[in-house]
C-alpha cells in the first residue's frame, strides 16, 4: 500500500523529491537535534495521486489523522480542544522554493469554541482573538477563495474607526469584532461559513495546497523558472508556536551571510510580538536583527550557534525562519538561501578560501545566468540627478521603466513591449505576475526578507525595498516623495537596486565592475576576484571550446579579451551592407558574365581586408568563415517602395529613375514566397557564377598576407545549407580549386578546413555521407529548429508562443533553449553518424543556444567538440561549460534549484 505521510524524524534532507524541500529541511533539523516544532509531512507522492484523480488519495486521512495523534500525545493537547487546543499551521512545500503557491495557513484548530479556552490557557485574550483572526482570514483567502483584498478593507475600515495605525493597536474586542466581520465575509462571498470543526479546516487546508499546485500564479512561476509541471508538492503540519504572545515574543528571518553582498555574518529581520508571516508580508517594519541581541541576548546567543551549525552542516548560505515564545526559540524552517548574483559568488568563493567547498564544488554554486546578470550595466551615479527616495538594497541591478501601481497593469504594458516598474506598498503573491513582468520592484514597506525582496532575488530583478519616504497612493495611482513631488502613473523613473537609490527619468549607465574586468583585466574587488576564480577554475575543468560568433575585428578583439578561443561564426552577408550593397546590386543586376565578374572583382579587395583583420585578432585561433548565406535579393531595396517610388514618378507625369525600374525588376523576379527555402546557402554558389569563388580567394590571399606577415591565421570555409552529400561534394571542389590557384600564384600554402553547417533535418539524417566530405560540422541550430518545427521565427513568436507557453506546449521557447527531444535528437543522431563515417569529424554549434546554459550542458553531453555564441555571452558559456564537465549527466536540474 502507498504511504503518504511521514513524521519529521523520518525524513532527511536528501528526501526532497518526496518531502519536497521545506519538509526534507525540517526533517534533517530535527535530526540535528535543533529546537523545532514537532509536525509531519503530506508527500508529493499525494499530491501526485490528488491531481491525477481529483480525489482524495485512498488512505491519506487515516494516515494523517495517526500523525496527528502522536503530535496531540507529545503535547499533550488535542486539536481543537475547547479548553486547551493544540494548533497547527499548514504549509505548502514543492522540492524547488517556488513563490506562487498557496500561503501558509496559521492556528488551524481555533473556533467559536477553543478561541475562549486558549485565552484562558495563554491568560492573553487578544492573543487569542488575533490567532483567531489570521485564521479565519487566511483560511478565506487561501482555501476558500475570498478575495484577500476583502478582509485588508474590512481591517483598514475598523483601524480607521478605533484610529488605529495597525493591527497591534486593536484590542481584543475589536479583534472579536474583526473575527464576525470576516465570517461574514466569507459567507457573503461563498455561500458557506467558515468551517468550526477543526479536522475539517486541516482537511481542507491541505486539498487547498495539493490545488495550488496548478494555481495561476504556480504555473506562472514555473514557466518562468523551467521547473517540471510533474513534480507537486508536499504539504508541512506542524505545531504551531506563538511570536503574538507579548514583548517577549517574536518571529524574524536570518540568514548565515549577507544574501545581497554574499558578506559573512547574521543578517536578517526581527518583529517583536508578531506571527512569522507578518515580517514576510512588511504589514509593519521590522527591526535589524541584532535588536534581537538587546531585547532577548539568550536566543540571540542561541540563534547565531544554530545558524552557524545549519551553514557548517549545509556547507552554504542558509534562510531561516524562527520564533520566539516567550523567550524560547523554535526553529521554523530552513533552506539554502536565495540569493543575489554577487552574493553567489563571493559566498561560493570564500567557502572555497576557507576550506569548506573544494574549488570544484565552488563552481558548482554558481551559473552562467548569474554571470550575464553581472555583465548587465550600472547607473552612472555621478550623472544621475537628485535622489527621489533611498530604501534597502534588496536585489541589485539596474533598471528603468514607467510607474505602474498593480500587477495587472504591469502584465498589460509589459505586453506592448513597455518597460514598467512596479511600485506597491508591499507585495504579495498575488503580484507574482507584475512582478515578472517588471523591470523592477520598488515598495515603501519591508526590509530584505520581505515578500518583494525574496521574490525577486530568485528572479534576478533589481528590487528596491522599504523605501519610508514614499508614499503611495494606490487610489490616485501616483506616489509622494519626502520633498512633497508627486510621480503619477506612468512616469519614467530608474531604480538602483544595488545603491537602494530611486532617480527621476532614465539614468545614464556604464559598464559593470565584472564587465570592465573582462575587458581589461582590472580586478577592483571581492566580486572580479571571485569571477576571475570561477572562470579559471571553469577553464580548467571543461572539455568544450568556446569560440564567439564575430563578423568585424572589433567584434573579434572583444570576444578574445573575453576569452573565446576561435571564432565559430564568420557571417560574410554582414560584409555586404553598407555602401558595398551597390556592388551586390551591380553583381545581381549585371547581364553578361564580364559585369558580375567586374561586381565581384571590386568586392574582393573589400572582402581581403575583413578577413585580414578579423584574422589577425584571432591569430593563432580557429576561425570559421560561413560563406553567403542569404538570399541575394535581401540585398536589394524593398519591392513595395520601389514600386511606389517608380507610380509616384509617373503620375506626376516624368520619367521614373531607369535604375529603379531595373532593380524593380530585379526584385520581382527574384521574389520567392518562402525565401528561407529558396535560392540562398549552397545554392546560391552553385547556380551564380564566381560568387563562391571570389569569397574563397578573399580568404585565401588573407590568410597569405597574414603568414607573410609572420602570423597564424587558421581559416576554415563553411557552407551553408546542406541538404545532401552531392552539393558539399560539388562547393568543396570548387573551394579546394580556388585555394590551390592562390597558392600557386602566392608560393603560401594555403589549407584551409572545408566543413558544413547543418541547419537542415535531411542533412542531420544523411550526416554519414556528408562526412565523407566535411573536415568538420557546425549545428546551424537556429534554422534547425525553424526547419524542424516548420517554424518561421519571424512569424511566429508574436503570434502564437505565449500561447503556446501558457499552455505547457513548450517549457521555453525552443530558439531560446534547444529542443532536446526534436532538434537535440537530431544533433546526438548527425553528431554519432558522421564520427561513424569520419572519425576525425570536429563538431561544434553556431547557432544561439550555443549562449544558452542550459542547452550548452546538452552539447557537452553529446560531446561537441565546440559552442559558439556572442562575444558578450563568451564568459557565460566558459563557466557553463565547466559546470556541464563536472555534472552527472543524468542530473536533471530545473532553474529554480541550486545545484
Amino acid at each position: 500500500m502507498v504511504r503518504y505521510v511521514y513524521d519529521f524524524a523520518e525524513g532527511g534532507r536528501g528526501m526532497a523529491g518526496l518531502l519536497g524541500g521545506k519538509g526534507a529541511n525540517l526533517a534533517e533539523m530535527t535530526r540535528m537535534g535543533l529546537p523545532v516544532p514537532p509536525g509531519f509531512i503530506v508527500s508529493t507522492e499525494a499530491c501526485r495521486a490528488f491531481l491525477a484523480t481529483g480525489a482524495e488519495p485512498e488512505g491519506m486521512s487515516r494516515e494523517i489523522s495517526a500523525h496527528l495523534s502522536a503530535v496531540e500525545a507529545a503535547a499533550g493537547r488535542r486539536l481543537g480542544h475547547p479548553d486547551d487546543p493544540l494548533l497547527v499551521s499548514v504549509r505548502s512545500g514543492a522540492r524547488p522554493s517556488m513563490p506562487g503557491m498557496m500561503e501558509t495557513v496559521l492556528d488551524i484548530g481555533l473556533d467559536d469554541a477553543s478561541v475562549l479556552g486558549l485565552a484562558e490557557a495563554s491568560g492573553n485574550e487578544r492573543f487569542a482573538w488575533d490567532s483567531y483572526r489570521r485564521l479565519v482570514q487566511m483560511f478565506g483567502s487561501t482555501v476558500m477563495g475570498v478575495e484577500a483584498s476583502l478582509f485588508e478593507e474590512a481591517m483598514a475600515v475598523l483601524k480607521e474607526a478605533r484610529d488605529a495605525p495597525d493591527d497591534m493597536h486593536l484590542d481584543a474586542r475589536d479583534l472579536a469584532e474583526l473575527v464576525e466581520m470576516f465570517k461574514k465575509l466569507i459567507y457573503d462571498a461563498t455561500g458557506h461559513d467558515f468551517p468550526q470543526s477543526p479536522a475539517e479546516q486541516l482537511r481542507r487546508a491541505v486539498l487547498a495546497v495539493f490545488r495550488s499546485w496548478n494555481g495561476e500564479r504556480a504555473r506562472l512561476y514555473r514557466r518562468r523558472e523551467h521547473i517540471p509541471d510533474d513534480l507537486g508538492t508536499a504539504v508541512t503540519v506542524q505545531r504551531m508556536v506563538f511570536g503574538n504572545l507579548g514583548p517577549d515574543s517574536g518571529s524574524g528571518v536570518a540568514f548565515t551571510r549577507d544574501p545581497v553582498t554574499g558578506r559573512p555574518g547574521l543578517y536578517g529581520d526581527y518583529l517583536p510580538d508578531a506571527q512569522g508571516e507578518d515580517v514576510v508580508a512588511g504589514v509593519r517594519n521590522t527591526v535589524a536583527l541584532t535588536e534581537l541581541r538587546r531585547l532577548d541576548p539568550h536566543s540571540y546567543d542561541q540563534l547565531r550557534q544554530y545558524a552557524q551549525a545549519l551553514e557548517s552542516h549545509y556547507r552554504d548560505l542558509c534562510d531561516i525562519e524562527f520564533t520566539v515564545e516567550r523567550g524560547r526559540l523554535w526553529m521554523l524552517q530552513t533552506r539554502v538561501g536565495k540569493r543575489t548574483a554577487e552574493a553567489s559568488f563571493t559566498i561560493a568563493a570564500e567557502l572555497a578560501d576557507e576550506g569548506v567547498l573544494t574549488p570544484d564544488e565552488a563552481l558548482t554554486r554558481v551559473s552562467g545566468d548569474e554571470l550575464a546578470r553581472l555583465m548587465f550595466p550600472r547607473f552612472d551615479t555621478s550623472a544621475t540627478g537628485p535622489v527621489l527616495a533611498r530604501g534597502v538594497p534588496a536585489s541589485p541591478g539596474a533598471a528603468v521603466g514607467a510607474v505602474v501601481f498593480d500587477s495587472a497593469t504591469a502584465v498589460r504594458r509589459a505586453a506592448t513591449g513597455e518597460k514598467v516598474v512596479l511600485v506597491r506598498h508591499e507585495t504579495t503573491p498575488d503580484d507574482l505576475p507584475g512582478m515578472v513582468a517588471a523591470q523592477a520592484v520598488l515598495t515603501s514597506h519591508g526590509g530584505r526578507t520581505s515578500h518583494a525582496a525574496v521574490v525577486a532575488r530568485g528572479m534576478g530583478k533589481v528590487c528596491v525595498c522599504g523605501a519610508g519616504e514614499l508614499r503611495v497612493h494606490a487610489g490616485t495611482r501616483s506616489f509622494t516623495t519626502l520633498d512633497g513631488i508627486v510621480v503619477e502613473e506612468g512616469t519614467v523613473i530608474s531604480v538602483d537596486g544595488t545603491a537602494g537609490a530611486v532617480y527621476p527619468g532614465a539614468a545614464p549607465l556604464v559598464d559593470s565592475a565584472v564587465t570592465r574586468y573582462l575587458e581589461t583585466g582590472e580586478r577592483s574587488g571581492d566580486l572580479t576576484e571571485a569571477v576571475a576564480g570561477a572562470l579559471q577554475q571553469a577553464d580548467a575543468v571543461r572539455r568544450l571550446e568556446v569560440r564567439a560568433n564575430a563578423d568585424t575585428p572589433e567584434d573579434a578583439a572583444r570576444a578574445r579579451r573575453f576569452g573565446a578561443q576561435g571564432i565559430g561564426l564568420c557571417r560574410t552577408e554582414h560584409m555586404f551592407l553598407g555602401e558595398r550593397r551597390k556592388l551586390v546590386e551591380e553583381m545581381i543586376l549585371a547581364r553578361t558574365d564580364h559585369q558580375r565578374r567586374r561586381a565581384l572583382a571590386a568586392l574582393l579587395p573589400l572582402q581581403r581586408r575583413d578577413f585580414i583583420g578579423i584574422l589577425a585578432a584571432m591569430d593563432g585561433l580557429p576561425v570559421t568563415i560561413r560563406l553567403l548565406d542569404p538570399p541575394l535579393h535581401e540585398f536589394l531595396p524593398d519591392r513595395t517602395g520601389l514600386a511606389v517610388r517608380i507610380a509616384t514618378a509617373e503620375a506626376r507625369g516624368g520619367l521614373p529613375d531607369p535604375h529603379d525600374v531595373e532593380l524593380l525588376e530585379a526584385v520581382s523576379r527574384m521574389h520567392e514566397e518562402n525565401p528561407m527555402l529558396g535560392l540562398r546557402g549552397v545554392r546560391l554558389g552553385l547556380v551564380v557564377p564566381g560568387l563562391v569563388a571570389m569569397q574563397v580567394r578573399a580568404v585565401a590571399e588573407a590568410v597569405v598576407e597574414r603568414t607573410r606577415a609572420g602570423g597564424t591565421p587558421l581559416a576554415e570555409i563553411m557552407v551553408p545549407l546542406i541538404g545532401c552529400v552531392e552539393e558539399l561534394r560539388l562547393e568543396r571542389d570548387e573551394v579546394e580549386r580556388v585555394l590551390a590557384e592562390v597558392s600557386a600564384e602566392t608560393g603560401v600554402p594555403v589549407r584551409c578546413p572545408v566543413g558544413t553547417m547543418i541547419e537542415l533535418p535531411r542533412a542531420a539524417l544523411t550526416a554519414g555521407r556528408i562526412a565523407e566530405q566535411a573536415d568538420f560540422f557546425s549545428f546551424g541550430t537556429n534554422d534547425l529548429t525553424q526547419t524542424t518545427w516548420g517554424f518561421s521565427r519571424d512569424d511566429v513568436e508574436a503570434e502564437f508562443f505565449s500561447a503556446y507557453l501558457d499552455k505547457g506546449i513548450f517549457p521555453a521557447s525552443p530558439f531560446e533553449r534547444l529542443d532536446r527531444e526534436g532538434v537535440g535528437r537530431l544533433v546526438e543522431l548527425a553528431t554519432a553518424e558522421g564520427r561513424a563515417a569520419h572519425p576525425g569529424l570536429k563538431t561544434g554549434v553556431c547557432g544561439e543556444h550555443g549562449g544558452d546554459p542550459d542547452s550548452l550542458h546538452f552539447f557537452h553531453a553529446t560531446g561537441l567538440d565546440y559552442v559558439s555564441c556572442s562575444p558578450f555571452r563568451v564568459p557565460v558559456a566558459r563557466l557553463e561549460a565547466g559546470r556541464a564537465a563536472l555534472r552527472p549527466p543524468a542530473d536533471r536540474v530545473t532553474g529554480a534549484e541550486r545545484p
